[in-house]
């Protein structure tokens, strides 16, 4: 049995500068850790570059009990042509809407939700409560699919995510009820991943790496990066598999002992980041 916990999704940004100004002064989220890589990841983390690029983690609270946000940039690359793929991310936070309204940052509101749009055109759907102390505010992140039977299929019957709830077009699924939950929204038509195409993670067990591995190959699925140990320069290492299911959405499965080492918060990072971003302006 496979038991994983959501970890988060990944953007590739544009403008570094605009996106920590929403990320921090609009939505009040907090830089976990800022890393800086010479060239281009193994298992294609920053997508298909093999140039200069970063990483930054942001969210509001440590990962290991929130649901975050990576921010890969590519050095030189400064728009990304967006697909069909993303819907977007469900965010709990009156504070937030308040935040956008008192900055003037654009705001939409459609279903009793308000919409926020970061630099690179993805989208925030927040609700008009408070955020909540006791848990994440970070509820779900919202894909499309081109034929939920297959995407049900895939995520519950292989990966072994539970169905928290399904209607005729879309489907909530999670690992816990306790976590961010993952949602997809039929299209009825194909999924197109264009360039700026994220990647959703989540840890499991060391154990369990080689199970997901096994399930993959023995139904014929797609494995984009077999089994591999990745390293960060002065912190721990971790293995991951990364996946892409049947629409193409890539999902990465890194082994929960030494993520949980790796993503301890940096909260210098936050300076660092800022250091980096004046030397561009």
């Amino acid at each position: 049995m496979i038991s994983g916990r959501a970890l988060h999704y990944v953007f590739k940004i544009p403008n570094r500068k605009l996106t920590a100004k929403f990320y921090r002064d609009i939505l009040g989220m907090k830089v976990l850790r800022h890393e800086e890589f010479a060239d281009g990841c193994d298992a294609a983390c920053n997508g298909p570059y093999a140039n200069r690029w970063s990483k930054t983690m942001i969210g509001y609270g440590p990962e290991d009990t929130h649901f975050v946000i990576e921010l890969t940039y590519n050095y030189g690359i400064k728009e990304y042509e967006p697909g069909n793929d993303f819907h977007g991310i469900t965010i709990r936070s009156k504070e937030a809407i308040e935040r956008a309204r008192s900055s003037g940052w654009p705001i939409n509101e459609e279903n009793d939700k308000y919409i926020l749009e970061a630099p690179g055109g993805y989208k925030y759907y927040l609700i008009n409560e408070s955020q909540p102390k006791d848990k994440d505010p970070v509820e779900k992140v919202t894909l499309f699919s081109s034929d939920l039977k297959k995407t049900i299929a895939y995520w519950k019957d292989i990966l072994e995510l539970k169905v928290f709830n399904q209607t005729e077009n879309n489907v909530l699924l999670g690992y816990s009820e306790d976590q961010a939950k993952l949602e997809f929204y039929d299209i009825g038509t194909q999924v197109n991943h264009a360039e700026a195409y994220g990647r959703i993670a989540f840890s499991v067990s060391y154990d369990q790496q080689p199970e997901i591995q096994r399930r993959i190959k023995n139904s014929e699925n797609t494995i984009l990066t077999d089994l591999i140990i990745l390293d960060t320069p002065g912190k721990a290492s971790v293995r991951v598999i990364i996946l892409a299911d049947p629409d193409g959405h890539e999902i990465c499965f890194v082994d929960d002992e030494g993520f949980r080492q790796l993503s301890l918060p940096d909260y210098p990072s936050e300076k660092i980041l800022d250091r980096y971003i004046a030397k561009e302006e």
